[in-house]
């Protein structure tokens, strides 16, 4: 039984990570719950309830209760942390009594956004929780010497959110963070899809497409790949091939809306940080990093170094983890000292 344990959670609007000192990451699912209409009891969590997106009958609802990184539907928000916790005790073979959880927010959250997060945590038997603002959490995880006097550039691209920002000495310099990211690419998917070849697929479907043929704003060698989907016009079920130059086309307003952010940012740098994003450049980091040609588009963009963290997808959970450890040292200090 660990009582007063601390964990740390990814809260993405994509996925959800969960971190304890003892194993590293225990968790790493989609966010997505699965609920009973009727009793209001939670059916699925997870990747078994991603499963059953648009294929559970008319009583069992599937619900992604974070949208663009913040919470949109809080009683369900806190029902999926209940049973993540639920979950990892299980997995782990011990008792969560009352952690202490450090938890990411998106660096554009309001108050109130934040607060939500804060009791949402708390209700499902935080002790405390501490919030740890997404870009920092994506630097430490990518490895980036955030409390040097030497300026970092990262560059977040998540499910909800991308965010943009210039660190310094352990702190956020400047910051941009726009809602437009991963589903949002997903969505201009499912919508050109609709428009070009009037049939109409799921967003797994459109997520598969991204995932496998999507690419950046650069010349590359054709790929294709056959989807099905239901057709408008008939009703029927239809098979089409697309290729990654129809998906560019798809991607390419929220590929000019993230890089309009990362300008913006870069614009509004301090002069005497300048010189080190011009040595250190650029670091990606999310899920987004992953598509295909992004890295080269970036540096003929901004004409920067641009690197890609470790593990992208990873990179705000072992940031979040490192904020856990280093939480645990200063508690320690303080019990030897008193």
């Amino acid at each position: 039984m660990i009582g007063n344990a601390a964990i740390g959670i990814d809260l993405g609007t994509a996925n959800i990570l969960v971190y304890t000192k003892q194993k590293g990451i225990v968790f790493n699912e989609p966010s997505v719950v699965a609920i009973d209409i009727k009793t209001k009891q939670v059916v699925a969590v997870g990747k078994d309830a991603k499963q059953m997106i648009g294929k559970t009958p008319k009583n069992i609802a599937t619900i992604r209760p974070l949208h663009e990184g913040v919470i949109a539907d809080y009683d369900v928000a806190t029902q999926m942390l209940k049973e993540i916790l639920s979950k990892v005790s299980k997995q782990l073979g011990i008792s969560l009594r009352k952690p202490t959880v450090v938890v990411c927010t998106p660096s554009g959250s309001t108050a109130v956004e934040k607060r939500a997060i804060e009791n949402a945590v708390k209700n499902f038997g935080a002790k405390g929780v501490h919030l740890i603002e997404e870009p920092i959490a994506a630097a430490i995880g990518a490895g980036l010497p955030i409390d040097q006097p030497v300026s970092t550039v990262i560059v977040d691209i998540g499910g909800g959110t991308s965010e943009v920002a210039i660190i310094s000495y352990g702190g956020i310099v400047n910051a941009q963070s726009i809602r437009i990211a991963g589903d949002r690419m997903d969505t201009e998917i499912v919508h050109f899809i609709r428009k070009k070849f009037n049939m109409l697929i799921g967003e797994q479907t459109a997520e598969k497409i991204k995932m496998e043929i999507g690419y950046a704003l650069i010349e590359h060698e054709e790929l294709s790949m056959k989807v099905s989907g239901r057709d408008l016009v008939s009703g029927l079920p239809k098979e089409i091939t697309v290729t990654s130059t129809d998906i560019q086309q798809a991607l390419r307003e929220p590929l000019e809306a993230i890089l309009t952010t990362i300008h913006a940012t870069l614009e509004n740098c301090p002069p005497e940080l300048s010189g080190d994003i011009v040595d250190q450049g650029v670091t990606l980091a999310g899920g987004g990093a992953l598509l295909k040609g992004l890295q080269t588009w970036l540096v003929q963009e901004i004409d920067v170094p641009v690197h890609i963290a470790n593990d992208p997808l990873l990179a705000i959970a072992i940031g979040t983890g490192e904020s856990v450890k280093q939480l645990s040292k200063k508690k320690n200090v303080q019990a030897n000292r008193s």
